[in-house]
C-alpha cells in the first residue's frame, strides 16, 4: 500500500523546505503556508521516494527529499505524469496532474553536481492543480492514477474545465 512518506514546505521562493507532519490544502489554490498556494496551475508537486531511491543509485549519493522542493512524498510506486491523471491523498484530496515536475539547477546547489540531471527521465515527479482539499498527514494512503472520483462536480466546484485533449493531425 502506498502512502504519504513526507511532507515539505517553504514559505518563499529559494527558502529551504522544512518538514511538517501534516499539511492543510484548498481546492484551487494548494498547501496553507507554501510558496505555491494560489497559484492556478502548480499547487502541489508530488514525488515517489520509490524514484528517488533510484535517482540516488545513479548519483552515488543520498537524494534527500526535502532537497528536491517537492512537496508531497508517496512510499511507493510511479507517480503519474500524464496530464489528466489524478492523484487521491488520504480520504479527500484529489489532485489532477497538469505536467511531469522537471528538476530545476538549484538541486545541483542543494544536492550536488548532477543532482538535477539523475532526477530527469521520470524521476522528478509531478506538478498538480487541486479539485478537492482537505488534511493531509504523514502515513495516509495515497491512490496513484485513480479513477474511482466522479470529476464534473469538483471541477465545476473550482472553475477548472476538462484537461484539452491533444489532437494528432494526419
Amino acid at each position: 500500500m502506498t502512502t504519504v512518506a513526507a511532507l515539505h514546505v517553504a514559505p518563499g521562493r529559494r527558502l529551504p523546505t522544512r518538514s511538517v507532519t501534516e499539511v492543510e490544502v484548498e481546492a484551487a489554490a494548494g498547501i496553507v503556508g507554501d510558496r505555491y498556494h494560489g497559484s492556478r496551475h502548480r499547487q502541489v508537486t508530488v514525488q515517489s521516494a520509490q524514484a528517488l531511491a533510484e535517482a540516488a543509485e545513479l548519483f552515488g549519493a543520498p537524494v534527500p527529499a526535502g532537497l528536491t522542493r517537492r512537496n508531497v512524498t508517496v512510499s511507493d510506486g510511479v507517480v503519474p505524469t500524464a496530464p489528466g491523471s489524478l492523484i487521491r491523498l488520504g480520504s479527500q484530496v484529489v489532485l489532477e496532474v497538469v505536467r511531469v515536475a522537471a528538476p530545476c539547477k538549484l538541486l545541483d546547489d542543494t544536492i550536488g553536481d548532477g543532482a538535477q540531471g539523475v532526477l530527469r527521465r521520470g524521476r522528478g515527479g509531478a506538478v498538480c492543480r487541486v479539485l478537492a482539499g482537505g488534511p493531509v498527514r504523514l502515513g495516509d494512503v495515497v491512490e496513484l492514477g485513480t479513477d474511482d472520483v466522479e470529476l464534473a462536480p469538483l471541477r465545476g466546484a473550482i472553475g477548472v474545465p476538462a484537461p484539452a485533449r491533444r489532437r494528432h493531425l494526419p
